[in-house]
């Protein structure tokens, strides 16, 4: 009886972190499910005060930001999660770039809005799609970082011996043997850090900025979509309203995608091992 009601218990508790996802979808589903059409995805926004319009803009801002900043990030840090689980896994350089990457990962994303603003934004004199992507960029470094790292370490000894066995060079036993053994565990490390930067709403407002009209070059500013959530929930327009419920909904679909891949991804290493 004491093991059944402890369970009981444990089990209420397991599942009390689900129930404000749940009420957060509810919440979206109710308000921004109308709003969801094809108009929606293929117009630009209207003019302020009228009706109808979409978000087109904005979600090929939202891709070509992300998509530059993975550009950017993803192999750098790659690199040196390399080092990190190859070449350096004790001295102090590498403790001091583990606790960089650590410190970086807590650095509030304002911050890194501003630091952004100063090192791409003044110097180039307008704000632009690029700028955003740097910010987005620092912010997925840590992330991929330790997650490489710690991926790369769990790749057996015996294939590196196996490699340096046939006279293979260290340098491409890692490239041809170890980092493709590791590469799905690295991947899910790189969609997390995707899901997590693809809803940050205050480096963009330092960088991208936004737009109304959509534009592929990098280096003019950009919308996104969580420029549209924010610019549209703080308008006085009603329709904008919904378009921000709708754009929002999209958005909270797009990462929980993002997360269940990484989910899945996740699950096959593990069935793997």
């Amino acid at each position: 009886m004491k093991n059944r009601i402890i369970l009981t218990v444990i089990t209420v508790l397991a599942l009390l972190p689900a129930i404000p996802l749940f009420l957060i979808l509810f919440q979206l589903l109710k308000e921004g499910l109308s709003s969801l059409s094809l108009d929606f995805f293929l117009h630009l926004p209207a003019p302020p005060g009228e009706p109808g319009g979409g978000i087109a803009n904005a979600l090929v801002g939202t891709l070509i930001i992300v998509g530059l900043a993975v550009l950017i990030g993803v192999p750098v840090s790659i690199l040196a999660g390399i080092y990190l689980s190859e070449y350096g896994r004790h001295g102090k350089l590498s403790e001091t770039i583990r606790v960089c990457a650590d410190v970086l990962q807590g650095v509030p994303s304002i911050v890194i809005g501003i630091v952004a603003y100063a090192w791409v934004v003044k110097p180039m004199g307008h704000f632009s799609a690029l700028s955003g992507s740097v910010a987005l960029a620092l912010m997925m470094i840590p992330v991929v970082v330790r997650t490489t790292e710690e991926v790369l370490r769990l790749v057996p000894d015996i294939l590196r011996e196996a490699a340096l066995a046939l006279g293979v060079p260290y340098w491409r036993t890692v490239l041809k043997v170890v980092l493709p053994t590791g590469m799905v565990g690295v991947s899910t490390g790189i969609l997390i850090a995707v899901a997590r930067i693809a809803g940050e709403t205050a480096p963009l407002l330092f960088t991208a900025f936004g737009n109304q009209f959509l534009t592929l070059n990098p280096l003019e500013p950009m919308s996104a979509l969580p420029l549209v959530i924010f610019n549209y929930a703080m308008s006085p327009y009603e329709d904008w309203w919904r378009q921000a419920w709708g754009a929002s909904l999209v958005l909270v679909f797009m990462v929980l995608g993002l997360n269940i891949v990484s989910r899945i991804l996740a699950r096959k290493i593990a069935g793997e091992k």
